[in-house]
């Protein structure tokens, strides 16, 4: 007589690559990026209590998701501003603005 079972699908995990976990992008935030470091711009968030505002402006300024993204200096051992280059536009950021820009490491 022949078994009528239905083949168990194999585990979730089996057929899931290795490599691929080890080549996913390192996303971080501008503010956590290393000096010299040079990144790409995946998202900039916006912040809840200026409606946007903040978002937009950083957008005008040319920090667009696609663009290239530079942390030249940090100033006061990183609790000051960043001198951050985009584009061809070297501009000092802020903590907080810094950290709405979402990068994935180059």
């Amino acid at each position: 007589m022949k078994s009528h079972r239905q083949p168990r699908p194999a585990a979730p995990h089996a057929t899931r690559p290795v490599a691929a976990a080890a080549q996913a992008p390192s996303v971080t935030t501008l503010d956590k990026l290393p000096v010299r470091a040079t990144a790409t711009i995946r998202e900039v968030q916006a912040t809840g209590h200026d409606g946007g505002a903040l978002k937009r402006r950083l957008m005008e300024l040319g920090f667009v998701p696609g663009e290239r993204v530079q942390v030249l200096r940090r100033v006061f051992f990183g609790h000051g501003p960043l001198a951050v280059r985009v584009g061809t536009s070297t501009f000092a950021m802020r903590k907080l603005e810094s950290s709405l820009v979402e990068v994935v490491l180059a």
